[in-house]
Formats: C-alpha cells, structure tokens, sequence
C-alpha cells in the first residue's frame, strides 16, 4: 500500500521552513525557551507562501522526474515519489557540482 499524507503539501512545507529556521537539523543555535514543536504550530501558517511558492516551482519537472515517473508504473503516488526523488537526486548532484573546488 502506498503512504499517503493526511496533510496537505503546503502545510509540510511550511512546517519544515519554520522548524528549519528554529533549529536547523534538529539541533537549535541555544536552549529555545519551549518545545520546538510549539513554535513550530505557532509560526508555520506564516510560511504557507513560501511554501506555495516552493511547489509552483515543482509545476515544470525536469527530464529526469518524467523519466522517473514513467518507470514508476501507473500508480499516480508511486509516480510523484519517483519524480520527487528523481528531483532530490538532482539537487545533490548540483550540490556537489557547486562544492568542488575550480
């Protein structure tokens, strides 16, 4: 069976652009004064624009994602996990691609 998420992308995003800003990696710069957690509930709805614009970005996928999603098969959430990471895996390569020294 294919995982599903109960919340809406959007909302994952901003999540994860609020706990990023308050404790990147899951180690925050100092002691937060209460859970990361409760800030997280407080500040994500702020992020729900950068968020929204993270995923108009997604609308165009690169030659990479289509080829992932053809060979995912007709399931359309094995298809969106498969460009996805195809787009992941792309994001490292540049990365990597940036790092090394000229």
């Amino acid at each position: 069976m294919t995982d599903v998420s109960v919340t809406s992308p959007v909302e994952r995003i901003a999540r994860v652009i609020a706990a990023e800003m308050l404790s990147p990696n899951g180690e925050a710069f100092e002691e937060p004064a209460e859970p990361v957690g409760l800030m997280v509930e407080r500040i994500w709805p702020v992020e729900v624009e950068r968020a929204m614009a993270i995923l108009r970005t997604l609308r165009e996928p690169t030659r990479e994602m289509v080829e992932a999603g053809r060979e995912a098969g007709d399931d359309p959430a094995l298809i969106w996990n498969a460009m996805v990471r195809a787009a992941l895996e792309q994001a490292v390569e540049t990365v990597d691609t940036v790092a090394e020294p000229a």
